[in-house]
């Protein structure tokens, strides 16, 4: 078989996208190395209770040999014994000869499958709450810098009320937010499986212990704790119930769908011009049009988020049929299912981390577009201030609604600008309010609290979320991205 890695397929999400922290995180080396850890952690407890067989000689093999995995040797024992546990155990038994006999004593194969992924998977959302926060920090930032620039406001994406940039930006944070909450109370509600034999009975641990039950709840702790965790889950069949799986899906879903809202938002303001995603000076936006600079990295977290929220699907079927004790219809399918939502999750928050910090705004672009409307927008304003000076305000609505039709005719029959002001001008039954128009045309008139919103929710709701990670924050780095 050839060794070259072009000659077969490769998933893109590890060969194309993925930090290398998230691929390293569901390696080979991490998976069987954190198997070995948990048959150590096993045998030092067994030994602390007193299981007679248990050297110190043997403990200290298992810690030398923790990360020097033999593959060929362990590939070998599988295709022969068709059992991957029992390949890995009879591999580790080979660098840790006084150990051997001990390594796996009274275990089930879950012991480090389940074990191992639940370690795997706290792991995968630490970095996962990492980049998150990364991401809220850097989206604060720019809601601050333009929390007085208005720009159009859009309802149905027609033309609305005047809002500010950074107030958009906030109602991204806000789920961004709730999203870090679900993150970070999926990650804490992990507990461990623990140590409870074939179908979760403990029986094989009471019979090594005689009966003492005492000291198999005490090894359940002792494992548990060794194993970084603070509790393990209280009942289990052979394997922790699977819905922890939609538990830990459910919010990498839902934060899917959160970022697909954000880079849809910046898609449709691209197309707008009025902001636009990073754009290297080299960065091609298509082969045959020269001029295009296409929002591909918003358009990638849309694609990829959509894979992301489809995933949750595979973790609700999978644990509605779990049969009894156990059944191992789930192993592939979690193989495939929760690594890939880890991973897709982790590029899309690279990518929309890199978005953001890049994110380009052109204020001049978003005045035209300001000026072109407003208009409309103004006649209210204009006719509170003609009654302000005695006018009859059916009067004026009536002026007004007769010069907005002209104005309208002009900007869509005609492809011309918004006149309307200038008709306002022209227009003697105006004249009295003629030298406060463009006070009444001032964009800041029309964004009511939208600043003050920016400032009151940065103090109040992110910069509380925020302060836990601050160590986070202080050595973040900006993402680079090689694709």
């Amino acid at each position: 078989m050839s060794a070259d890695p072009n000659a077969k397929y490769q998933s893109p999400l590890t060969s194309r996208y993925a930090s290398e922290e998230m691929a390293t995180n569901f390696s080979n080396n991490k998976r069987f190395s954190t198997w070995r850890k948990l048959w150590l952690n096993l045998a030092i407890a067994e030994k602390q209770l007193g299981l007679p067989g248990i050297t110190e000689e043997a403990i200290q093999q298992m810690k030398d040999h923790l990360y020097d995995i033999d593959y060929e040797v362990a590939n070998a024992e599988e295709k022969r014994r068709r059992h991957d546990v029992m390949a890995h155990v009879h591999t580790f038994g080979l660098v840790a000869p006084k150990a051997a006999a001990i390594i796996h004593l009274g275990a089930t194969s879950c012991f480090v499958t389940d074990n191992g992924d639940l370690i795997i998977f706290r792991d995968a959302m630490d970095i996962l709450i990492n980049r998150l926060v990364c991401v809220i920090s850097e989206l604060a930032a720019f809601a601050q810098k333009y929390r007085d620039l208005p720009t159009l406001g859009f309802t149905h994406f027609q033309p609305a009320q005047l809002t500010t940039v950074g107030k958009r930006a906030t109602l991204w944070i806000q789920e961004l937010l709730w999203d870090l909450r679900n993150f970070v109370r999926a990650r804490n509600d992990l507990g461990f499986r623990g140590v409870k034999g074939t179908t979760g009975t403990q029986a094989s641990f009471l019979a090594l212990f005689n009966g003492d039950h005492d000291k198999v709840e005490e090894l359940d702790k002792l494992v548990t704790e060794l194993s970084g965790f603070k509790e393990c889950y209280p009942v289990t069949g052979q394997t922790y119930s699977r819905k922890i799986d939609i538990d830990l899906l459910a919010p990498l879903a839902s934060f899917g769908a959160t970022a697909h809202r954000i880079a849809t938002d910046i898609r449709l303001l691209a197309n707008l011009k009025e902001i636009e995603e990073p754009f290297e000076k080299d960065q091609i936006g298509s082969s045959a049009m020269a001029y295009k600079r296409n929002p591909m990295r918003s358009e990638r977290i849309c694609s990829l988020s959509r894979h992301l929220m489809t995933l949750v699907g595979n973790a609700l079927q999978t644990a509605s049929v779990q049969w009894l004790e156990r059944t191992l219809d789930d192993s592939a399918n979690r193989r495939i299912s929760i690594p890939e939502a880890c991973l897709t999750a982790d590029i899309v928050l690279s990518t929309l981390q890199n978005v953001v910090n890049g994110l380009v705004v052109y204020p001049k672009v978003i005045e035209r577009r300001i000026n072109s409307e407003l208009p409309f927008m103004a006649t209210e304003n204009i006719i509170m201030a003609m009654v302000k000076k005695g006018g009859d305000r059916q009067e004026c609505h009536e002026q007004i609604r007769v010069l907005s039709h002209q104005a309208a005719h002009v900007v869509k029959a005609e492809g011309g600008d918004n006149d309307l002001i200038e008709r306002v001008k022209k227009e003697p039954y105006f004249e009295p309010i003629w030298n406060e128009l463009d006070q009444l045309l001032d964009p800041k008139t029309f964004i009511g609290r939208a600043p003050q919103q920016v400032d009151r929710f940065l103090k109040d709701y992110v910069d509380p979320a925020l302060a836990p990670y601050s160590e986070i924050l202080k050595n973040k780095k900006q993402v680079d991205l090689n694709v």
